[in-house]
């Protein structure tokens, strides 16, 4: 499941639990002896807890970050299929808003994957600009593919049972009718087939929307959904949130088809603080799903995945 975030404290290695058997002991260490490994290791319920802390790099300053955000900020949305050098090699460090408040002020809604080595690696990859189109793509889709799964794990199912070839009652789950998935071209159809593949009958929605140069204001352009929208619950995607602009447009064209912001289920990849917080402010009952939240989006992303940089 992916973990809410929640607030570090500021001291996490003194919050282990000390037990009895932890306790400092009286005899010495003889050469050859094994040494314990420290509890606050590379342990799941620090994953839990960390949000890009566990490879943060101690060196950089909290006003860094803040310069950084408060110019991702100012980036439209429509900008995700530019090259923007600024955002390969991004700085790694803890996210911080707008205004300096940390992300995990943000709100329950969002959630994050996870960390660990696998999901770090495929997002080092995606941000390297040295990185060989095949090998982002490759990156890409596997960390697409983590996330429509986690996606997935958000909708709603219900208990079944089913007979095993050896005859056997088994006690099961299945999911409950009545999903679909809606994607914000263009950047947003990359995700289309990790759904899909996943989903195989699923029926999955289109949006258009692009951001006036001059305004910077989002304006649809083409909307087609299943005609029962209403009825069902929706997996939003789009792989990287910036300013946000883009998603609020479409989440209110969904709305206007009757569709609750409460069953929208908003998958990306990447977000800023700054984008991930204006969503939810606009609209609080909505779920967004990401792998990270940074000041500095990789919004490369869909020139590089379609071969137009």
């Amino acid at each position: 499941m992916a973990s809410e975030l929640q607030r570090l404290d500021a001291m996490p290695c003194h919050n282990q639990h000390v037990s009895s058997a932890s306790a400092p002991s009286s005899e010495r260490l003889q050469p050859g002896d094994p040494i314990a490994e420290h509890p606050a290791g590379n342990s799941a319920a620090m994953a839990k807890l960390t949000l890009l802390a566990g490879h943060a790099h101690s060196g950089l300053l909290a006003e860094r970050d803040l310069q950084a955000c408060g110019s991702a900020s100012h980036n439209s949305e429509n900008n995700s299929d530019s090259d923007d050098s600024s955002s390969y090699g991004a700085p790694v460090s803890d996210s911080l808003l707008g205004d300096g408040e940390p992300s995990w002020e943000i709100g329950s809604q969002l959630k994050l994957l996870p960390m660990n080595d696998q999901i770090r690696e495929l997002q080092t990859i995606i941000r390297d600009k040295t990185a060989s189109r095949g090998d982002f793509m490759f990156s890409a889709d596997r960390l697409i593919r983590l996330v429509v799964e986690e996606g997935l794990n958000q909708l709603p199912y219900k208990e079944c049972i089913v007979t095993t070839p050896t005859g056997y009652k088994y006690e099961g789950v299945k999911f409950e009718k009545g999903n679909c998935g809606v994607s914000i071209m263009r950047s947003g159809e990359a995700m289309e087939q990790g759904l899909r593949d996943c989903c195989r009958s699923i029926r999955i929605g289109k949006i258009l929307i692009q951001s006036d140069e001059e305004t910077q204001r989002a304006k649809v352009y083409y909307a087609k959904f299943p005609p029962d929208i209403y009825r069902r619950k929706v997996l939003l995607m789009y792989p990287i949130l910036s300013t946000g602009n883009t998603v609020i447009e479409a989440v209110k064209v969904l709305i206007e088809h009757g569709v609750q912001p409460s069953v929208i289920i908003l998958l990306s990849l990447f977000s800023t603080p700054h984008g991930a917080k204006s969503i939810i402010q606009e609209f609080p009952e909505i779920t967004i799903l990401t792998t990270e939240v940074h000041p500095v989006a990789p919004t490369h992303f869909g020139q590089k995945y379609f071969g137009t940089d």
